[in-house]
């Protein structure tokens, strides 16, 4: 089991340029990508999502950023326009001439202007951009993907606590029920004789037995507690499944919610009552953590 809260962030230089890649996440339904890249290299951005998904990336609101700083510009050439040079300080001149202008006009000054230099720079190649910037994402998604899984790791060790729990009382519930509906008879016969005992009427014992039956099959909750049993082993071969848990976890958990009020409405036993509401209890906060899950 996964979290798809995590982090992970990478950098290296290649081919030139200076790449950090950040990837963050919080919990979504599902698969929501958002990449920050420079202008430039916008193009990145729809190569992404298909990448983080073949990367094992499935749920979640996942941002991805991207910084490019170039360190090395091999191939690129300035040179002057000297046409545009020679009209940019002629008209320098004439500004100052006409205005009377202090005359302070220098290389730096002129150079400032930076429509007097044509860059001439190798044609771009996406893919060997798209190489280098992968390679840096390869890193940080193994960075984020480490993170989930250690939050996982986690985050399961919190739920089979709660599910061992959750078990400790299903089994007291269990003991309850059985010891209520062994004491139905003796508490309806009690009932009885108070009652008929004073107008002589005689109890036949077989309609006792009749109303006890009908007693523990209204109030049997066996195949609930089974059911729920069964649900616990379910969550077991789900978080031992390398497929993303939270959704089937989320439904597993209302089918336990569904068996447990079952249980509840069976039972007029007040303990039984009680333990109910501590099982709906734990059941909810395994349900909210379920929700950080992938």
């Amino acid at each position: 089991m996964n979290s798809m809260t995590a982090f992970g962030r990478a950098r290296q230089t290649r081919a030139g340029k200076d790449i950090t890649v950040e990837i963050r996440a919080v919990n979504n339904r599902y698969l929501d990508v958002g990449v920050r890249t420079p202008r430039a290299y916008a193009f990145l951005e729809e190569k992404i999502k298909p990448y983080l998904l073949a990367s094992g990336i499935s749920r979640g609101k996942v941002e991805v950023g991207i910084s490019i700083d170039t360190v090395e510009t091999p191939g690129v050439t300035v040179a002057l326009d000297e046409a545009y040079a020679a009209s940019y300080i002629a008209a320098l001149e004439q500004l100052r001439d006409r205005f009377g202008l202090r005359d302070d006009i220098s290389v730096t000054r002129v150079a400032a202007n930076r429509d007097i230099f044509t860059v001439r720079a190798p044609e771009e190649n996406l893919e060997e951009d798209w190489a280098a910037v992968s390679a840096v994402l390869d890193e940080a998604i193994a960075a984020f993907l480490a993170g989930r899984a250690a939050e996982g790791a986690r985050l399961a060790a919190d739920l089979r606590a709660k599910l061992a729990a959750i078990g400790e009382i299903v089994d007291r519930i269990e003991v309850l029920s059985a010891a209520d509906i062994a004491a139905y008879h003796d508490r309806l016969l009690g009932r009885l004789q108070a009652v008929l005992s004073e107008q002589g009427v005689h109890i036949e014992e077989s309609r006792v037995l009749t109303e006890c039956a009908i007693f523990a099959d209204r109030v049997a909750i066996d195949e609930e507690l089974v059911r729920l049993r069964s649900h616990f082993a379910a969550f077991e071969e789900i978080a031992a499944s390398s497929e993303p848990a939270g959704r089937k976890l989320d439904f597993l958990m209302q089918e336990m919610n569904r068996e447990i009020n079952t249980v509840g409405s069976k039972c007029s036993n007040a303990e039984i009552a009680h333990l109910v509401v501590e099982v709906k209890s734990e059941l909810e906060k395994i349900r909210e953590q379920i929700q950080n899950l992938e």
